[in-house]
């Protein structure tokens, strides 16, 4: 079923504004700092798409010239910012954890948080028509904030669902978040030997996730968990007890993610190679059709508005001018012009399938869920053992990693982001070219607070067990996690096993799917979704897989396929509760960091469940019924 856009390519309307472009510069610095801060000082990062919509139409109301197109573009620069504050984040904070500095110079994270960043969105170009046009992945928070935009541009029946969704969303999320019930209930209990651990985030906005993605992509992210969870875990445990003496709670969250989840990872490596060589053919296409296009312009012809991406020339000159500051720049800091020329390549190549595998992981998951920090694993694992080949060592070696692993992480983040945000323009109706621009150009402007938050916090609070700890230092858990995988490498104490059985999985997985796919099944194994479930908490992947159960429930009441039709009530609904979501956990952000968060004295888990239960009874209701 092919999706017409809401805005007809054949009709033209605002899109690049003076107001566009001073809303979303402005909204992308506030919230690449904010993320940037809460990120380091929460261990956690907000979406920043649909709240952006949501605040760009409130502004826009004012004028009586705005349209949806313009609200977009807004949200695309603005949503830049928390993508890149992510990408900074898990990086930079390990050059601390490795001694090498107290305090960043300002210039070296600028160049590398815009550049690198940069470097994502020009990468998803030849992309775009693969994953979106011919692909058609679901892009679950690309398609919600779309149908925000939609809704409020409409308004009758499409804004209701979204409405009510966004209040219970937002309501929900607010009663969680004073400490009325906890972002997770679990447990975990030993049978013999093994443990079990079974869990689950309390959110409207995962289970609306499960119900835009559909039961097959949901049910994938689930069995990933599983695998990790209720297998690789207690066999493990069975093998090696419990030396330290850990509650078995923290038991097997310190296996998950010390040991197990490199299983995510290796299945990443695998899974992400094989989407590459699946999609090659499309990707061979977007390039082919890029140079074309770009002929064709060149020639005085004209392109649908909607098929119009950067063109393919400027693309590649851009890289270039791109990558030779940063090559400047490695040979400044590591003082060897050969290596620094390496440094250059491997970020440019696996900068490349970095940023591939996050723009599909975007539209399996959605960016809030994209294992960024999986793929940034990867990028460390491949480039530190090549610096390792050629003779670096100790301080030195580590340092180039983090470096290159910092261009290619951000990169990859910002990548997932743009993605998503051209599957928002796509069923909008927007135009590519304009949107991949404003990108770079709310990557650029959030660039320049990266350095002075990083700093500030750094200053104020520390991070723990470094010495720049203070009191109530920052835990910065992926910037840790980034530095010993690094320091694994070079000493030799990374277990690979955890890797190896990973890609051992994704074969299997991949063998499967082709089984399916030669006998027609509907039913298929992509190793994507099974990679992330087992690199991400198990937590997340049940309530993905609830709302993919309750889709396939609607779809049943219906008597028809209701993931074919991308705008139904439910498909609103969802948005509207992932759209409420986002926007309180933006509140919550700003009183967490000003210390004025609320918190309820009673807690109820309990309660969360019935609550959560409701939100999802009435997601179905709404999806069973019709709209206008």
């Amino acid at each position: 079923m092919e999706l017409k856009p809401y805005i007809p390519p054949e009709k033209s309307l605002p899109e690049y504004t003076v107001k566009a472009f001073i809303l979303g510069v402005v909204l992308a610095i506030i919230m690449g700092a904010a993320n940037a801060y809460l990120g380091m000082y929460a261990g956690m990062t907000v979406s920043a798409s649909i709240p952006a919509a949501v605040i760009s139409m409130a502004i826009l109301m004012a004028f009586k010239d705005r349209n949806i197109l313009e609200n977009n573009m807004v949200q695309t620069a603005a949503s830049a910012g928390e993508s890149l504050a992510a990408g900074v984040i898990f990086t930079f904070p390990a050059l601390i954890v490795l001694g090498e500095y107290t305090e960043f110079p300002y210039w070296l994270i600028t160049i590398i948080a815009a550049l690198g960043g940069s470097l994502g969105v020009l990468f998803t170009i030849v992309l775009r028509r693969a994953f979106i046009a011919e692909e058609k992945l679901p892009y679950p928070e690309g398609t919600a904030c779309a149908e925000v935009l939609i809704a409020g541009d409409k308004g009758g029946s499409h804004a209701k669902p979204i409405f009510y969704g966004g209040i219970f969303g937002g309501l929900y999320k607010f009663l969680g978040s004073s400490g009325l019930w906890a972002g997770t209930v679990e447990t975990a209990k030993m049978v013999g030997s093994r443990i079990f651990y079974i869990g689950s985030d309390l959110s409207a906005a995962l289970v609306s996730v499960g119900y835009i993605v559909g039961l097959n992509i949901a049910f994938l992210v689930f069995l990933g968990g599983a695998i990790a969870w209720f297998i690789a875990i207690p066999l493990y445990v069975a093998k090696t007890g419990n030396p330290h003496g850990l509650s078995l709670l923290d038991l097997a969250w310190v296996t998950w993610s010390t040991k197990i989840r490199y299983m995510g990872v290796g299945a990443m490596v695998v899974g992400g190679l094989w989407s590459l060589i699946k999609l090659r053919g499309p990707i061979s296409r977007g390039i082919k059709a890029g140079l074309e296009a770009t002929k064709h312009r060149q020639n005085g012809g004209t392109l649908l508005r909607t098929e119009e991406d950067m063109p393919m020339n400027s693309v590649l000159l851009l890289i270039a001018a791109f990558i030779i500051p940063l090559f400047l720049l490695y040979a400044h800091v590591i003082g060897s012009i050969g290596i620094a020329a390496l440094m250059a390549v491997i970020m440019l190549i696996v900068g490349f399938f970095g940023s591939a595998i996050a723009g599909y992981l975007a539209g399996v998951v959605g960016s809030s869920n994209n294992p960024v920090s999986g793929i940034t694993i990867m990028s460390l694992l491949f480039t530190a053992l090549v610096l390792k080949g050629l003779g670096l060592s100790g301080t030195e070696g580590m340092v180039a990693t983090i470096l290159v692993a910092a261009v290619i992480c951000t990169g990859a983040a910002i990548a997932g982001d743009t993605m998503q945000d051209l599957a928002t323009g796509y069923i909008v109706g927007a135009t590519p070219k304009r949107q991949q621009v404003f990108e770079i150009i709310g990557t650029f402007f959030a660039a320049l607070v990266m350095a002075p938050v990083l700093n500030l916090l750094i200053k104020a609070y520390g991070i723990a067990g470094t010495p720049t700890a203070k009191e109530n230092a920052l835990a910065a858990p992926q910037a840790f996690l980034m530095a010993k995988v690094t320091e694994g490498v070079f000493t030799g104490t990374l277990e690979w096993t955890m890797v190896y059985i990973g890609a051992g999985i994704a074969i299997a997985l991949i063998v499967l799917d082709e089984i399916l796919a030669m006998k027609g099944s509907k039913f298929r194994t992509p190793v994507m979704p099974v990679a992330v479930g087992i690199y991400l908490p198990l937590s997340l992947g049940v309530p993905i897989f609830v709302g993919g159960i309750f889709r396939w429930l609607v779809g049943r009441a219906r008597g028809a396929k209701v993931e074919e039709k991308p705008t139904d009530a439910g498909v609103l609904g969802a948005a509207g509760l992932i759209a409420g979501e986002a926007l309180m956990g933006i509140v919550f952000a700003g009183l967490i960091v000003a210390n004025k968060a609320p918190s309820i004295g009673f807690s109820s888990n309990i309660l969360g469940v019935i609550l959560l239960a409701g939100i999802l009874v009435w997601l179905y209701l709404t999806g069973v019924r019709e709209i206008e």
